[in-house]
């Protein structure tokens, strides 16, 4: 059988990660995005379960001690964290997982999982994600800012990834992301195990 693949998306706050994620699922077949348990107030259109996996901290710091995480991190005060069970189950069954998650889960996903794939994506420049935190009426004006202040230094991380993608115009970094992931789709090590007999028949 065919394993899925692990792929890493990591970008500042108002980048728009969440939209480019969303759009790409409804783009390409088989591939799903994990679904992350936060301690963080559950907001009034989000549903528990699909957004998020809604949790106190109690409970967080439980699945801590139980090792249930693939990655866990703290952000903006709220604890986030990806269920290892999950994504172990979804890969194993062939089918590609998305993580949303900060550079650094991404730094702890890919130490133990170094055949995952990195993506980060960029704002076009600190004023459009400015504007872009501002016009999503989420958040006071000393919140954006302490945003805007981490969002320096998340981007600064950017290196560390396998890819990048500059999020100017939306349909050009959805068809960039929809690019990285095909490829990676296409190549060999995945190509061998979708199509191990033929290779074989082919080049021995």
């Amino acid at each position: 059988m065919t394993l899925g693949t692990l792929f890493i998306i990591a970008a500042p706050s108002g980048a728009g990660k969440t939209t480019l994620v969303r759009a790409i699922t409804r783009r390409l077949p088989n591939i799903r995005v994990s679904v992350s348990h936060t301690t963080r107030p559950q907001r009034s259109r989000e549903e528990d379960g699909v957004n998020y996996h809604f949790v106190d901290d109690l409970a967080f710091a439980r699945m801590v001690e139980a090792e249930a995480f693939l990655e866990h991190a703290e952000v903006f005060g709220h604890h986030y964290g990806t269920s290892a069970q999950w994504v172990e189950e979804q890969l194993a069954s062939g089918t590609d997982v998305i993580l949303e998650i900060d550079w650094q889960g991404a730094q702890q996903v890919r130490a133990r999982m170094p055949r995952s794939v990195s993506v980060f994506i960029l704002p076009p420049s600190l004023e459009a994600l400015h504007e872009r935190l501002n016009r999503r009426n989420q958040d006071e004006p000393e919140v954006i800012a302490r945003r805007l202040a981490e969002a320096k230094v998340e981007m600064s991380h950017c290196q560390e990834f396998d890819y990048v993608v500059i999020n100017q115009y939306f349909q050009h970094a959805l068809r960039d992301l929809a690019t990285i992931i095909r490829a990676v789709r296409l190549s060999y090590p995945v190509q061998a195990q979708s199509h191990h007999r033929l290779l074989e028949g082919l080049v021995g």
